[in-house]
């Protein structure tokens, strides 16, 4: 099990290599920037499928209706201002806050752990989804690509998301690395469709495109401002993804704001040309949203040919980008149910690093999540991207309002005035008039696209997340009055002083059977000192006169007490007959002494009846009551004529002994 573990994650790492892990901006762009990048492949289809509603679908529709179809550019180019407002104003976070934690540590310090706790319940569903919308999208690519494949996209989704949750507990540097040579392949080949996209369209020479099955609805809808504001909601999905680089400027090298920053920049530029273009081509070709075929391989059909060898480039690297788009989550999840954890509203599991240096809980809870979403919505993007952005744009309204009143106390600073924040130093800026207006105006974009799309998506499954963000927070502070509690338990001003005398303890060996581990318990008990008897829980009453004449024979000293079990019970009437100990002698200790037998192998150890576990889920909850386990290890062994055979640990060290030379 090492060897297979260490083939697949890696050899472990020291923690003081922690520094060395962190990456440059060409990797920091394929890891935080890919989900950003990704949503280009979808956003537009989006925005024509709703489109789509007011000409009641279908090709011949789409052919004369080129107004509504124009429509998508003045939408497309609407998104590009608001996600440029989006972008300045997580760049400002990125410096006000450079330990990272983007939408949760700019809400805890300046507006409340409940506002907090609602971003980081939004983050963390935003980031399950993404792996969900991202995968299923690419799967989607693929089984355009080879419709054969289009019954099994489930089961290749979620091998994808095993073999991303492989690669990421490998760490993040080797994540990037690795997840880096698919994301500048997809960057090159959408930037040669567009170039040669357009230069058809100058020369007159891109036809629209045929041989769609276009989505039918029997009615179609007026083209009101409600359908547009839809339109417009569904398209701002190409907006996901933008604060990721906020949340991980931990993982960039030094100095990590200004790396962080930078390519911040780079990601929303790339992503604004991509966006507007794939938009402008999508409208010159007469594209239609299809259950069948993406926009983007129809788009690879118009410029290059069905079938040729840039239009199967094209699917392969739009499906690559989309599968990659998942380890954006990857980089970020972990890094937010950490800092969560830390701050006691999710296990504290959640915040060790495995031997790679990463947050190996959260990157396999990540993926438990992703699959079970996978399954249930049979890995249609369609019927996930209504779960997706209402809390996207929650968490967005969240941060830029919490950099609001970041900046309002910035401006209340004399110049030169450093006063020390919870995550950063505050100092003056002169320009904090001009910051806090742009955080003000993002707030409001992106808390009306949020309710737009609340309500226009809501009978379709934005409900699901309206429903589940609240009972997050919900147990996020369950969780955290939890540790309060025990955190007071556990505090020394509470707690009992140590006994000027000891007390009295009561030893019993737990005894299934007598043989070689009975002997080991027996012998243990003797060398505590204290007084002891054993105790035979009598589920088969045949068995018990055996085991009776064993121990006087075999023993021969202390008493084996019987305690009959009718009803072939082991735990409860082992914590009766404690418990009436611990009544006739409120003072004393019970020290419970049991066996486990211990194998070499997973399989072999599932062979037995591991009791042992059992017992200890029964007596925890009983004061003044300790359980000592005593392994005893059953070892492979090779004799000298090369034959497997099992000894116990005693064996083996008494033949070493006899083996020695005299």
């Amino acid at each position: 099990m090492q060897s297979i573990r260490r083939l697949l994650l890696g050899k472990r790492l020291q923690t003081a290599d922690l520094p060395h892990q962190s990456i440059s901006k060409p990797v920091g762009l394929a890891v935080f920037a890919s989900d950003a990048l990704s949503s280009t492949a979808y956003a537009t289809e989006e925005i024509l499928l709703i489109l789509a509603l007011a000409t009641g679908g279908g090709a011949a529709a789409w052919a004369v209706s080129g107004n509504v179809l124009g429509i998508s550019i003045p939408i497309a180019i609407a998104i590009a201002i608001l996600l440029t407002i989006v972008t300045i104003s997580y760049r400002q976070t990125i410096f006000a806050y450079p330990n990272g934690g983007g939408a949760y540590i700019v809400a805890r310090d300046n507006l409340g752990e409940t506002p907090a706790q609602i971003a980081g319940a939004a983050l963390l569903t935003d980031y399950i989804l993404t792996v969900a919308v991202s995968i299923s999208s690419g799967v989607a690519q693929i089984t355009s690509a080879f419709p054969g494949l289009l019954p099994y996209r489930v089961e290749i989704a979620v091998v994808v998301i095993v073999f991303m949750m492989v690669v990421n507990l490998r760490g993040v540097k080797e994540s990037g690395r690795v997840f880096a040579v698919p994301t500048y392949f997809f960057l090159g080949i959408m930037f040669l469709t567009l170039i040669v996209g357009f230069i058809r369209v100058a020369t007159g020479t891109l036809d629209p495109v045929t041989g769609v099955e276009a989505i039918h609805h029997e009615v179609a809808e007026p083209l009101t401002l409600f359908l547009i504001l839809r339109a417009f909601s569904s398209g701002c999905t190409a907006l996901t993804g933008i604060e990721a680089i906020s949340n991980g400027i931990q993982a960039f090298k030094e100095p990590r704001s200004r790396n962080a920053a930078i390519t911040l920049v780079w990601m929303s530029s790339i992503l604004v040309m991509l966006f507007l273009g794939i938009t402008l081509i999508a409208n010159q070709m007469h594209a239609v949203p299809s259950h069948t075929e993406t926009v983007i391989s129809q788009m690879g059909r118009a410029i290059f040919g069905e079938g040729s060898i840039l239009h199967l480039l094209l699917l392969a690297g739009t499906a690559l980008i989309l599968l990659m788009a998942a380890n954006t989550s990857y980089a970020d999840f972990p890094r937010l149910a950490a800092l969560q954890a830390g701050d006691g509203f999710l296990p504290r599991q959640l915040t060790h690093r495995g031997g790679r240096l990463v947050f190996s809980w959260g990157i396999v809870v990540l993926s438990l999540f992703a699959i079970a979403l996978v399954i249930i919505a049979d890995a249609r993007t369609t019927a996930l991207i209504p779960l997706y952005a209402v809390g996207v744009f929650l968490s967005f309204t969240i941060s830029q309002s919490g950099m609001v009143i970041h900046l309002r106390r910035v401006g209340k600073l004399k110049p030169g005035e450093v006063v020390q924040g919870l995550e950063a130093p505050m100092h003056y800026d002169a320009n904090w008039r001009l910051k806090m207006t742009i955080s003000a105006i993002g707030a409001i974009c992106t808390g009306i696209v949020m309710l737009v799309f609340a309500v226009t998506k809501f009978t379709t499954g934005a409900w699901f997340v309206v429903i589940v963000i609240p009972t997050l927070v919900l147990i996020f502070f369950r969780i955290h009055r939890h540790y309060k509690e025990v955190a007071k338990a556990l505090s020394w001003d509470t707690s009992a002083k140590p006994d000027q005398v000891g007390r009295k303890v009561q030893t019993l060996i737990l005894v299934d059977d007598v043989h070689a581990e009975t002997v080991r318990m027996v012998n243990f008990a003797k060398a505590l000192g204290e007084d002891w008897h054993a105790v035979h829980i009598g589920v088969k009453p045949e068995k018990t006169p055996v085991v009776l004449e064993k121990w006087k024979k075999r023993i021969g000293e202390g008493r084996l007490h019987v305690i009959d079990s009718p009803y072939r019970l082991l735990a409860e009437p082992l914590r009766e007959y404690i418990e009436s100990l611990l009544a006739n002698d409120p003072e004393s200790y019970i020290h419970v002494i049991m066996g486990h037998l211990v194998m070499d192998t997973y399989w072999e150890q599932a062979l037995h009846q591991n009791s042992a576990f059992i017992f200890n889920l029964a007596l925890a909850g009983l004061e003044r009551v300790v359980v000592t386990t005593v392994p005893y290890q059953i070892h492979h062994h090779h004799d000298a004529e090369g034959h497997d055979e099992l000894i116990t640990e005693d064996q083996e060290q008494a033949e070493a002994v006899t083996s020695q030379p005299k």
